[in-house]
């Protein structure tokens, strides 16, 4: 299974355009042209891809990309989908 960070950032890559070199924990979503409507979707790929459930995500395109894969990762351990 891919770590939390690789799901994100592949995500963001793939499917939103995003220059790799751009995705880093200090980065904040907007600044990766992340606003609310990608996000949601990018929620709901990343619910469908790791089997988690973000619904209860407070999450806003001013959280950098590290907030998200750490809120990706407390998820999987509660979930016990890490391994």
């Amino acid at each position: 299974m891919a770590s939390a960070t690789d799901a994100v950032s592949t995500l963001m890559v793939r499917k939103f355009g995003v220059d790799p070199a751009a995705v880093r924990p200090e980065s904040p979503l907007h600044a990766l042209r992340m606003d609310s409507l990608a996000l949601e979707e990018l929620r709901i790929l990343i619910e469908e891809q790791l089997h988690i459930d973000l619904e209860d995500a407070a999450l806003t395109s001013r959280n950098t990309v590290g907030e998200l894969v750490a809120l990706v990762q407390e998820k999987l351990v509660h979930t016990g989908s890490l391994g």
